[in-house]
């Protein structure tokens, strides 16, 4: 595999704090690029997230392709990591979750934009990609490189795309960065959907977006990680810090 335990133990704190915090349950999934072979990401072999040890993770293709599974089944819907690597070659994490408050903003006009300034790094503009549109009536599951493809096309350049009826797809620079929003997404749509019950809401300017990520250093998410780290309770590895985020 080519890859140190440290990031293999990473991968399993990543799967382990989506587990803790309610963002993926015995469902979803997140992987990170392979440091040394950008053409290739690691994931577990399908299995709940809660679940899942450094032998449960393997190796695969930019296609979705395993390198070798030694008879593992793999996650059906691996192609989303594969068509997000693909297209987005800055990307080093994804994550696809169907959590529950992000589920409405799916399958209604009403759309999902930031109210509180943690849950700035979701962006400002977040599209919701529909299977049906260019595949018709399906499982609604992304099971080939068509289905990635397209899906990848529509999150463009930004952090999160939603799927109607189905969850969404975070991608980061980073693992931490993208569990990081993949947490917030969730928060936010549950602060929205309260919000909107109390009447017309005041959303995050595109303006204070900005300002948001262009004064959130790394120590943010290490601050958050090791939280979760302790609430999942997986060990905490300090990384070192490093600059302001950029733009969305």
């Amino acid at each position: 595999m080519g890859i140190g335990q440290d990031a293999l133990e990473e991968l399993v704190t990543a799967n382990r704090i989506l587990a803790r915090e309610g963002v993926v349950d015995a469902f979803g999934h997140v992987s990170i690029r392979h440091p040394g072979r950008p053409d290739r990401f690691l994931m577990s072999r399908a299995r709940a997230p809660e679940c899942i040890e450094p032998d449960d993770l393997l190796e695969y293709g930019i296609d979705g392709t395993p390198v070798d599974a030694a008879g593992r089944p793999s996650y059906s819907e691996r192609f989303i990591h594969a068509g997000v690597y693909e297209a987005r070659p800055e990307v080093r994490a994804v994550v696809h979750h169907h959590s529950p408050s992000v589920i409405p903003f799916g399958v209604t006009a009403t759309r999902l934009r930031p109210v509180l300034h943690m849950c700035a790094s979701m962006g400002s503009d977040i599209p919701t990609w529909d299977s049906r549109t260019s595949f018709g009536d399906t499982n609604l599951l992304v099971t080939n490189l068509a289905m990635a493809r397209d899906l990848a096309a529509a999150l463009g350049p930004r952090p999160v795309a939603l799927m109607r009826g189905h969850g969404a797809v975070v991608a980061g620079p980073s693992l931490r960065e993208a569990v990081f929003n993949a947490v917030y997404l969730e928060l936010n749509a549950d602060l929205q959907m309260k919000a909107h019950a109390l009447g017309p809401v005041t959303f995050l300017s595109d303006g204070e977006v900005q300002a948001c990520l262009r004064t959130r250093a790394a120590y943010t998410f290490e601050r958050a990680w090791e939280r979760w780290c302790r609430r999942a309770g997986r060990p905490y590895d300090e990384r070192p810090m490093e600059g302001p985020l950029t733009r969305v």
